[in-house]
């Protein structure tokens, strides 16, 4: 990378100015691809999983010339002179110091200490927000968009999301279809890094699935990646397909070439009742979202004619293909949104009943994250895919009586390809992940794992976010909106001594706030403290805002599982009592 990073900044020089925005890219780098192997370019093991972790954030990222990895908008750096500097910065960062990123532009390095985290960073926060204002601070070179993993360097590919949509379609079978989805069809929408897992999920699943995306291009990387089987030649084509699989109880993944509120409006045009509803469109952001009758070429002219009028059509659109899903849902389909602001973004356009679908967590996904459970993931910065199968073995060995831990890895070794670095998504929960991480620790450092790996997690996890149409939709004690849990999270992390923290906000996403994180094994007995410590805090405090929110199961993990685990619980606890607010004990 010594070539592709000539225009980077010197080390503790000053950066920049963002009075010198807005820039333009000097030094765009095409087919960036994270290191491999044991050749260290920078000061310290930390330092150099870092930087390969942002490396294989474009390696996978959707629209790598434009910093873009996923989500419409979401960015690893604020433009290639920041990159460059990121870069440049983490070759030359001490194990003592610690660099700073504002909304994806590194503006410091600080001496620290050598159990500090090497990078803090905050990106897209700021007060009063809409979407207007948010295109304005990036026109000015100011922010960016977050996205949840693709601004702190965490983002493992479309795999990343793969286990939540398979549980949350496993729980949905589970409660409507006597526990099995052979047989069964989905209908869904979006295609891209994310919304890409869907068709995968449902066929390990058993089961078929119609995804529509209106850009082929997209669809088509999928395919080649293998997270979809076919592309139809057209929506009867693509039912014809399905009918078929469905009757041979086959799973299939079918794609299509249409847009969202086509491939919903035609289910009840023509009859059709599929099991399940759902889509991964980028509603969050009405200037990603492609509205219906516009071809992908065509939205992108018209979204740099007139960006407000754009926005005014896309959710118009947005009104139109929910008010699809709500009459699919009052037919007895089993549909939901999906995170992806849909109900939100629509309610801005006008729409009269947009929560009238739920939402996935409250109705499906939450009872895993009263375990503290949720997406954690390790990426094998060794590049070497028998450090992934090793480690496979490894959660085997270490859990072989947690169902949802084995069916996965079982699953997900079968199904789910490398992207880049090799990687894993599995939903550990408050214990696990302390256990298994010191267990790959002790690993690399008998030379079984050549490490070092990375441990991190999508911000849609147990504690680590506050978004009242999403995560923290109908809390029982109707916490929704209180965001002091996601901060908790965060100064845990950095007291946890945990190598890379963020906090960021989507307020395209529900007036969210989440943190990023990353932990580091690296085989030193030094990486066993303070794994021993960030692997249980970032956990338990999910348990904990479950507990205090009133749920039982949240209640009892943290009386039972939390005394194990350094986690003292407060006597009212045990006696499950709620102070008033008049109560003075």
């Amino acid at each position: 990378m010594a070539a592709d990073t000539a225009a980077a900044t010197a080390h503790k020089t000053e950066f920049m100015s963002v009075s010198d925005a807005p820039f333009q890219p000097k030094s765009v780098v095409k087919n960036i691809r994270a290191q491999r192997g044991d050749a260290m370019r920078c000061k310290g093991p930390k330092q150099e999983t870092i930087l390969r972790m942002l490396e294989n954030n474009m390696e996978v990222a959707e629209y790598p010339d434009k910093l873009v990895v996923y989500g419409g908008i979401g960015k690893a750096a604020r433009n290639w002179e920041s990159y460059h500097a990121i870069v440049e910065s983490l070759k030359n960062l001490e194990n003592d110091e610690t660099l700073v990123v504002q909304s994806g532009m590194p503006v410091a390095v600080f001496q620290t200490h050598e159990l500090a985290p090497r990078v803090v960073m905050a990106t897209t926060n700021f007060v009063r927000p809409t979407w207007e204002q948010f295109y304005d601070l990036q026109d000015k070179n100011l922010t960016i968009f977050a996205q949840y993993t693709a601004a702190p360097w965490e983002y493992i590919g479309t795999q990343g999301v793969i286990q939540g949509t398979f549980e949350t379609l496993r729980s949905v079978g589970n409660l409507h279809f006597g526990g099995s989805l052979v047989g069964r069809l989905l209908v869904c929408a979006g295609m891209g890094g994310m919304g890409g897992n869907q068709p995968r999920a449902m066929t390990m699943l058993g089961g078929v699935s119609i995804c529509a995306d209106p850009d082929v291009r997209i669809i088509q990387r999928r395919i080649d990646a293998g997270y979809c089987d076919v592309l139809a030649e057209s929506l009867d084509h693509a039912f014809e397909l399905a009918r078929a699989a469905q009757s041979e109880g086959k799973p299939l993944g079918i794609s299509v070439v249409a847009n969202a509120v086509e491939i919903f409006e035609y289910c009840l045009e023509n009859g059709i009742k599929p099991d399940i509803v759902t889509e991964m469109t980028p509603a969050h952001d009405p200037l990603a979202y492609i509205p219906i009758g516009y071809t992908p070429d065509e939205a992108e002219e018209f979204r740099k004619a007139d960006r407000d009028k754009y926005i005014f059509t896309s959710r118009e659109s947005m009104v139109r293909q929910l008010t699809a899903e709500n009459k699919l849902y009052d037919l007895g389909v089993a549909v939901f949104e999906y995170g992806n602001q849909i109900r939100r973004e629509a309610e801005h356009g006008g729409h009269a009943d947009a929560y009238h679908i739920p939402g996935f967590v409250a109705a499906y996904l939450r009872p895993l994250f009263l375990e503290g459970r949720g997406p954690f993931r390790w990426t094998c910065t060794s590049g070497d895919p028998a450090d992934l199968a090793r480690l496979d073995d490894l959660v085997l060995e270490l859990f072989p009586d947690d169902d949802i831990v084995t069916r996965w890895i079982r699953l997900a070794r079968q199904h789910v390809p490398i992207e880049a670095l090799p990687a894993r998504v599995c939903y550990l929960g408050f214990g696990q992940r302390k256990k298994f991480g010191l267990a790959v620790n002790g690993l690399i450092r008998k030379g079984e794992v050549k490490g070092p790996v990375a441990f991190s997690r999508d911000n849609l996890d147990s504690g680590s976010i506050i978004n009242p149409t999403f995560e923290s939709e109908n809390m029982p004690d109707g916490s929704d909106v209180i965001s002091d849990w996601p901060y908790l999270n965060g100064l845990l992390n950095a007291a946890s001594m945990c190598d890379l923290i963020a906090i960021q906000a989507n307020y395209a996403m529900g007036d969210s706030v989440h943190t990023g994180v990353t932990m580091i094994a690296d085989g030193t007995e030094i990486a066993d403290y303070r794994l021993k410590a960030a692997l249980t805090v970032d956990s338990g405090i999910g348990v904990v805002r479950h507990a205090q929110a009133g749920y039982d199961r949240a209640r009892e993990v943290a009386n039972t599982v939390g005394p194990k685990e350094g986690l003292s619980i407060p006597l009212w606890w045990t006696r499950q009592a709620t102070f008033g607010p008049d109560d003075e004990q």
